[in-house]
């Protein structure tokens, strides 16, 4: 685990520390070409530049967000934005399913919109895969 996001998860209550901790294990064991580091205060994955999979603390837990999320057609992932994200809520560990993980990792890698050129295309994203 990048040493950034080890002190980000330290930082968290202990039930916040241990989605993380799962979280942040599952996805390297899928995405293991991923770069990972803290982006915009948060532990986010990316391949080839452009953001995959991050979690971030929010007010009710651990929000684990996919960026190209909604063209995964997962029941388990709420559309999450104006863009292509979706996102899943975490408020205890026996919430995540490692099964249901391990699957929209794996679609994350097969199904991605190219955020890396957002900015540069004016608000329009391209897919990828």
């Amino acid at each position: 685990m990048h040493p950034d996001i080890l002190s980000y998860n330290q930082q968290q209550s202990p039930i916040e520390q241990s989605i993380c901790d799962l979280l942040a294990k599952e996805i390297d064991g899928v995405l293991k070409k991923a770069e990972s580091k803290i982006w915009h205060a948060h532990p986010v994955w990316f391949l080839d530049g452009n953001p995959i999979v991050g979690y971030s603390k929010l007010k009710g837990g651990i929000r684990l967000l996919f960026w190209s999320g909604q063209s995964f057609e997962e029941e388990g992932l709420q559309k999450e934005g104006k863009f292509k994200a979706a996102e899943k809520r975490y408020s205890t560990l026996e919430e995540v399913s490692t099964k249901d993980l391990k699957r929209w990792l794996k679609k994350s890698i097969d199904i991605q919109w190219d955020y890396k050129n957002i900015v540069k295309r004016k608000g329009v994203l391209e897919r990828l895969y």
